[in-house]
């Protein structure tokens, strides 16, 4: 373990990008979000590259597409590219065994409108459960909209219920022409990388060599851009993708702001699992006597929750088998939580989901990412990242909004006695929790969940 100012100076000395903080706008609501992504769908006038895990075969996703097709009908020349898992488009959501996957609404549509729209599907992995495409960021000319939101109807709030994430415009030319240019590169050069709107979709097994190949290649992918200091009127940014266990420069950018931490830290995940070394580092800085606040979804706000007045579903033990991690957590942090230190907040507005990531690092460094804080991204899927050098503070004020808007739907975690126990649990939770005890099964779904 190095030095405090040997993290920061790691932090410090990252490439930056310059950037206006008035350029960097926070949008507060799914609404919003939908409503922004339309709006510059209208307006862009030279390229739309979306890069998303999904984009669903319902009322929001065919409303996203067909604003592409006719963007492109108005403007022969924009170029539009949209990216998804390659797994996960071809198959139902769970419990829809018989659908044919998002790939069919893609087809049909290219089959009625004309090849105006590409849809490509990444295969960062040969099966789905070990590794997706989770690579954030939509580009519409020189404006990059974040988040960890991918598009259905949840996302984009189309009906009565939401699931709650971060969205941020940034307007930055050379931000946008660095996120574009990794798409072309790693994706749109790849054997691996398949269109989906095509008659026959080759199968993974068909693609094996490409997709060996293609693992090898993002394995040192990373963002180029030429390092500039910003002014003092100015923030930096550091856009970053990390792939796998070894050598991954966004996990090991997480891990230098963590330890790069004065006084204070503020950490999104929706589900609580957090790789080994992040729960190590958060409990240094609680013995450094910084301030910790966790922002966690609750289970009932975790979208695979079903209420215990429904039937039973396996999938449905996910929420509990999280709370479980929490549980355990909070019982050896329970010193620091009645010393004021970890401030453990769940969020929940009546049956809506939450989705939010990202670090607030002593309002100086905001990092902007889909990775859940989890195992999984931390070693299986491709991930992303923008991290905000505001050394100076100009955005802490916005930014400040949007933590206080998110906290509003939250309560505190004060004792142990504040989560339920297994003993609490529908009874047919706690006999699968005791089932996948019992064969050990609980420390392989920690690596995948």
């Amino acid at each position: 373990m190095k030095s405090l100012e040997f993290y920061q100076s790691t932090i410090t000395n990252l490439k930056q990008l310059p950037m206006s903080a008035g350029h960097i706008d926070v949008l507060f609501s799914a609404r919003d979000f939908k409503a922004k992504i339309l709006d510059l769908i209208a307006s862009s006038s030279k390229r739309i590259y979306l890069s998303t895990l999904y984009l669903q075969d319902d009322d929001a996703g065919k409303e996203i597409l067909n604003a592409l097709y006719l963007a492109r009908v108005h403007n022969p020349g924009l170029v539009i590219k949209v990216f998804v898992d390659f797994h996960r488009a071809q198959r139902g959501l769970i419990g829809q065994k018989n659908h044919g996957g998002n790939a069919k609404l893609y087809r049909d549509m290219r089959q009625r409108l004309g090849d105006k729209v590409t849809i490509l599907g990444v295969p960062v992995k040969g099966k789905e459960v070990l590794g997706v495409l989770h690579l954030k960021g939509f580009i519409f000319d020189d404006n990059v909209l974040y988040s960890g939101a991918s598009i259905n109807d949840i996302y984009l709030h189309q009906a009565d219920k939401y699931r709650c994430d971060r969205y941020h415009v940034l307007y930055n030319p050379a931000l946008a022409d660095s996120m574009t240019a990794y798409l072309e590169d790693y994706f749109v050069s790849q054997s691996a990388v398949i269109r989906l709107d095509e008659d026959v979709i080759p199968s993974s097994k068909a693609l094996k060599q490409d997709i060996r190949q293609f693992k090898k290649t993002l394995r040192s992918a990373q963002y180029h851009y030429i390092n500039t200091t910003p002014e003092s009127n100015e923030v930096g940014i550091t856009p970053i993708s990390g792939f796998g266990r070894h050598g991954n420069k966004l996990n090991q950018t997480i891990t230098n702001l963590l330890r790069a931490v004065e006084s204070e830290i503020t950490i999104f995940t929706p589900y609580f699992n957090l790789p080994l070394s992040i729960s190590k580092d958060i409990k240094r800085l609680l013995k450094r006597n910084v301030k910790v606040t966790l922002v966690i979804g609750d289970k009932t706000a975790n979208d695979f929750y079903i209420p215990p007045s429904e039937p039973f579903k396996v999938i449905s033990a996910l929420p509990y088998i999280y709370e479980t991690y929490l549980y355990k957590f909070v019982k050896t942090c329970q010193p620091y939580i009645d010393k004021g230190l970890l401030n453990v907040r769940l969020w929940t507005d009546e049956g809506n989901s939450f989705h939010l990531k990202g670090l607030c690092c002593d309002y100086k460094y905001h990092l902007l990412t889909g990775n859940n804080l989890n195992p999984r991204a931390w070693g299986l899927d491709l991930e992303n990242g923008i991290l905000i050098h505001d050394t100076k503070q100009l955005l802490k004020e916005t930014l400040q909004a949007e933590q206080e808007h998110v906290l509003k739907n939250t309560r505190r975690i004060k004792h142990l006695s504040d989560l339920e126990s297994i003993a609490d649990y529908p009874a047919p939770v706690q006999k699968f929790m005791r089932r996948i005890k019992t064969t050990r099964l609980d420390m392989l779904l920690k690596r995948i969940l």
